[in-house]
């Protein structure tokens, strides 16, 4: 991480990692506390965001004591938010207000369920967002090399305009090949965001609406209100924890940092 620019006494940070865990989860309880190879997920987690080039500060935001017990020996700044939100972003939301980032910060959300991420990958996601102030909200996607993902809601798939602007997420397999001679191609969503912090503001003021109750995805919630996701194409894949069961099925050559 790189030093803080001064503005009077007070830091000015360009970009920030905060990564959302909390405690209830429903196929999962206790999830950001689970050892992988010795180490808390929570806190590998932690210790690959402390790799990602061009970042101010690392952050944990999270609603339950015992994950921010757990978090504090990896040298990380842990905010306490309400149990109460809607979704992650909302959290992040909270956690921004909590620092009194500037509005032209970015805000970047790294799953605290997705303890292999790859760090090149968010590196390039700041940077793209970086070079474009102006997106509110970005996101990476990954191009679908195993066909089981397809058709598995858990794996989260979009589709986008010529500009790379999110058309729609669904846990369907989207878009439908109609004619089955065509070579299908599936991008997945990943699941780390950017985004503005002034734009956070304006996300966790936005009513719940229609698509993101049915499909349970907080994405959406832009997307119905007009208000447009980038997605970043990544060479990289990321595995996500969901359920204990996927504690068995880590990807091999992964080592904590």
């Amino acid at each position: 991480m790189r030093p803080l620019r001064l503005c009077g006494e007070k830091k000015i940070m360009d970009t920030v990692i905060i990564i959302p865990a909390r405690y209830e989860s429903t196929r999962f309880p206790g999830k950001p506390l689970a050892l992988i190879q010795g180490c808390p997920m929570i806190g590998q987690v932690i210790l690959r965001a402390q790799k990602v080039a061009g970042v101010d500060q690392v952050c944990v935001a999270t609603d339950d004591e015992r994950i921010r017990e757990c978090a504090r020996p990896f040298n990380v700044m842990v905010l306490r938010t309400q149990p109460s939100h809607r979704s992650g972003t909302d959290r992040l939301a909270e956690a921004a207000a909590q620092l009194d980032l500037a509005p032209d910060t970015l805000v970047v959300n790294v799953q605290g369920d997705q303890p292999f991420f790859t760090v090149e990958a968010v590196s390039d996601l700041i940077t793209r967002h970086r070079a474009n102030l102006h997106w509110p909200m970005s996101t990476l996607i990954y191009r679908i090399t195993d066909p089981a993902e397809i058709p598995d809601p858990k794996h989260v798939k979009t589709v986008f305009d010529a500009s790379g602007r999110a058309l729609y997420f669904s846990r369907s397999p989207i878009p439908f090949y109609r004619d089955g001679d065509l070579d299908p191609t599936y991008y997945k969503h990943l699941g780390i965001y950017a985004y503005r912090r002034d734009f956070l503001d304006i996300f966790a003021s936005l009513p719940t609406g229609p698509l993101e109750t049915a499909e349970k995805l907080e994405q959406l919630r832009a997307l119905e209100h007009g208000y447009p996701v980038q997605v970043v194409i990544t060479p990289h894949d990321s595995f996500e924890v969901d359920s204990p069961e996927d504690l068995h099925r880590l990807p091999e050559g992964n080592t904590v940092f």
